[in-house]
């Protein structure tokens, strides 16, 4: 995954990242990006939304919230959810959060792993 580089939601990619493939039972678990992407109209001083591209190609999509004042502490910068497209599960770009320091702190009652990064 030495070629995944990240660049923000836009009217040019957010088609794809709406389109992201979901492995069978997935679509149970996971809401299309668009329910997201109203979060940045709503709040657009502290969402952050992000696709994962590999090579030319949307392979993800990254939501985070970055909120200083928040008055729960773990609400003051978080990522929200990360949708990474059935073809390349399992390659790398959910791991990207590991390699930049991202730890396995929990998990939420549906399965989804809840990470924190120390600043």
């Amino acid at each position: 995954m030495a070629d995944l580089r990240l660049e923000e939601l836009n009217a040019s990619n957010i088609v794809a990242a709406n389109n992201l493939s979901l492995k069978p039972g997935q679509e149970a678990f996971i809401a299309p990006v668009t329910y997201a992407a109203e979060a940045s109209v709503v709040n657009p001083e502290t969402a952050w939304q992000r696709v994962a591209l590999l090579k030319a190609k949307v392979v993800g999509f990254i939501h985070g919230n970055f909120d200083p004042e928040n008055p729960h502490e773990e609400f003051r910068a978080c990522i929200w959810r990360i949708n990474v497209d059935a073809e390349v599960q399992g390659k790398g770009v959910g791991r990207f959060f590991h390699r930049i320091g991202f730890v396995d702190i929990g998990e939420t009652a549906y399965g989804d792993v809840i990470g924190a990064l120390e600043l």
